[in-house]
């Protein structure tokens, strides 16, 4: 909680219209970079229409995590003399739900039912005390799906690269599972079709809006269709050319809202970022406590997201076609300009099975349900003069006072004004939470305290989804969780933290593997897990602690016991052939599907 239980049960709330604020950052993020800072500030043009931007080319909500950092490439050192500014790692918490099925469709063709967050009434202070808002808790939750980009890992540019040509990606189809070790293999997993991966992700009300914030009004929620390509070939750590370095990143993103009308506001591919610019006429918005039926499902123009408000009686769609913009980057190490191709991006694989995964992703899930948390710290004032938009004055529960960035040294960073906000006017810092002491790591989830009045007077409701069902209702059969607290918890992102996680065991290997993984991460108060309720529609899902009312089972009733234990995952890497061993998540085992959709 934010405040204590006697102040919070006497609070009053007063509802204040406020005025939208235009000043995003995009002034100071353009700036000079500062000392020590390094290549954390991209110069490219999304930085003039976005302001302050991850190496994904967005505000960070959007990239994906990737398993290995861009620096531990082979091509990295070549890459950045030969002029490319590729900017720090920054990753996100996503503790996830996966999906398991053997039935055709159930890897291109998804529904679920969602009931979307109610805010307290008592709103958040920018004091520190108060109630805690959605956006405080996760710039966005998601649902994922491998898709096909014959530009993305692992296995671009192919023929030169590694002598073996690069696979074509058969949509929809489990033709493209390469899943052997041995690189002498005609299915070496480092030979397969060319992957990317799609976050439908939703967005909070209340606070800044994109592109420098996470949200698109002050009082309705909005979506968007995030499909991310790891740029690089894994057999040869080769990067791609620095022109698209310098302007769409080692990692790509399309990016497209979900509109009424299923037509993008901008092009959705990685080179028109103005595409992260709302516009809440054509969009799709939705209120809190909405109760959605969301589709996804690939069809000849590209996967289609089809969102039904059931609440409203409003629909919104969108669809990864040429016809929207979407398009893939060309992967041309060698070549002197960026190209980017039209594209009809489509789902990769008919199933969803263990072995249906990104080989080049932290995690290891096809279909999933994720939250990305971790992106939200107080601060008392925000430096408006720093390139990095740090915070001047800590705030909150914060173990590390004045840890400015960049990551690896600090994560008051990215930082907005109370004046950029759309309706609470708070302060707030959108880097990753390095060490693990953001509001997203105390009891201020949903059920996270025994109390229920004051948990429902400080906390928003949980978000609820049911599992997925497949082609004809049918449900998935089996499923697992996964976070990757262990990705985060090593050096590359985290500080302040006593035992940084040794998470390399092979190739390359730390002195003490497995050494400082520990769930949940250091200076947490606490950490959210899944559980699973029941209402007259059936069984669903929730995410919060151990006391949200109806809760029916709460897998173990923590983090440590639901999320499992620490899991070694295998990538192919350079020199071709060789594989790296790293424990990037913690993860449980797979088990029957406890909670199938009526």
């Amino acid at each position: 909680m934010r405040r204590s239980l006697k102040a919070a049960l006497s609070a009053v709330v007063v509802a204040v219209p406020m005025a939208l604020v235009a000043t995003q950052f995009g002034a100071s993020a353009a700036s000079p970079v500062a000392k020590g800072s390094g290549d954390y500030v991209p110069h490219n043009a999304t930085t003039k229409i976005a302001g302050l931007q991850h190496f994904c080319g967005s505000n960070g909500i959007t990239c994906a995590e990737p398993a290995t950092n861009w620096n531990e490439l082979a091509g990295f050192n070549a890459a950045k003399k030969a002029g490319a500014r590729i900017e720090g790692y920054i990753g996100h918490d996503e503790p996830a739900t996966l999906f398991y099925s053997n039935v055709p469709g159930s890897g291109n063709d998804v529904t679920y039912q969602i009931t979307l967050p109610k805010d307290p009434v008592t709103a958040p202070k920018n004091n520190g005390s108060g109630g805690t808002d959605d956006f405080m808790l996760r710039p966005t939750f998601w649902l994922g799906m491998v898709m096909c980009d014959p530009n993305g890992s692992p296995n671009p540019d192919g023929q030169a690269q590694t002598g073996h040509a690069t696979v074509p990606c058969k949509p929809d189809s489990n033709s493209n599972i390469f899943a052997s070790e041995d690189p002498t293999s005609s299915r070496y997993f480092g030979l397969g079709p060319g992957q990317a991966y799609e976050e439908m992700q939703f967005y909070p009300p209340g606070w800044a809006p994109w592109p420098a914030g996470i949200g698109c009004t002050a009082k309705q929620w909005c979506a968007a269709m995030n499909i991310d390509t790891f740029a690089d070939n894994e057999n040869t750590g080769a990067l791609n050319n620095t022109a698209c370095l310098n302007t769409v990143g080692p990692e790509p993103v399309n990016f497209a809202f979900v509109t009424k009308n299923g037509k993008s506001t901008a092009p959705a591919n990685p080179g028109a970022p103005q595409h992260f610019i709302p516009n809440n006429k054509a969009n799709l918005l939705m209120n809190p406590g909405d109760n959605l039926t969301v589709h996804l499902f690939d069809t000849p123009a590209g996967l289609k997201v089809a969102i039904e408000d059931h609440t409203t009686g409003a629909t919104g769609s969108m669809t990864a076609s040429t016809a929207n913009g979407f398009g893939t980057v060309a992967f041309q190490p060698n070549a002197t300009k960026c190209t980017i191709k039209p594209w009809t991006y489509h789902a990769e694989y008919s199933t969803s099975t263990p072995q249906t995964r990104n080989v080049n992703a932290a995690h290891t899930y096809n279909i999933a349900v994720s939250d990305e948390i971790g992106h939200w710290e107080e601060c008392g004032k925000v430096n408006t003069k720093s390139p990095i938009a740090a915070c001047a004055v800590p705030l909150g529960p914060d173990t590390n006072d004045r840890d400015l960035g960049p990551d690896p040294a600090g994560d008051d960073d990215f930082c907005l004004p109370a004046s950029a906000s759309l309706l609470r006017k708070v302060n707030g810092c959108l880097d990753i939470d390095g060490d693990f002491d953001g509001i997203p790591y105390t009891d201020s989830w949903p059920g996270s305290i025994s109390n229920v009045t004051a948990d429902r007077l400080l906390h928003p409701t949980s978000q609820t989804f049911t599992s997925p069902v497949t082609v004809g209702g049918k449900n998935f059969s089996q499923s697992a969780f996964e976070s990757d607290i262990s990705r985060d918890e090593s050096t590359d992102t985290a500080f302040g933290v006593k035992v940084p996680c040794q998470r390399h065991f092979a190739n390359p290997a730390d002195p003490s593997p497995g050494t400082g993984c520990v769930n949940p991460p250091p200076n947490s108060v606490f950490y959210p897990f899944y559980s699973t309720g029941q209402n007259s529609s059936g069984c669903f899902w929730q995410e919060g602690g151990p006391y949200i009312p109806g809760t029916t089972n709460d897998f173990g009733g923590n983090a440590h016991n639901e999320f499992g234990p620490l899991r070694v995952i295998d990538y192919p890497t350079a020199p071709f052939g060789t594989i790296t061993k790293r424990s990037n998540d913690f993860r449980s085992n797979t088990i029957s599907n406890p909670c199938p959709a009526a």
